[in-house]
């Protein structure tokens, strides 16, 4: 008991103050022991800005994707390209030719 009396004598006067060290306690306690501390709250900032950006990212895919379905729907020369495209349809006068690009390894 006598060494711990000892060494808080020699601590200098403001770190005997009680409230300064509740204070300094409260800190340590708030900045590396809660689980909501200070690396945590960077850690999920960092996380929340990257959820906007594909938050964002997806709205633009749904807004495209939005205005392609509806242009499918309710435009017939939309709808054709669409299926030549996508599915190699072609009309009963007319050839289809696919061209494959060569591969590096053939």
């Amino acid at each position: 008991m006598k060494r711990i009396k000892d060494l808080y004598q020699k601590l200098p006067a403001p770190l005997r103050n009680k409230y300064i060290i509740t204070f300094i306690v409260f800190l340590v306690w708030i900045f590396f022991i809660d689980t909501f501390d200070i690396i945590t709250q960077i850690k999920m900032n960092k996380e929340f800005k990257q959820l906007k950006e594909q938050q964002e990212f997806y709205k633009s895919e749904v807004k495209k994707d939005s205005t392609i379905i509806y242009n499918l729907n309710n435009n017939p020369e939309e709808q054709e390209r669409f299926a030549r495209e996508r599915f190699l349809m072609k009309k009963d006068n007319e050839d289809l030719f696919i061209v494959r690009e060569k591969k590096e390894n053939e």
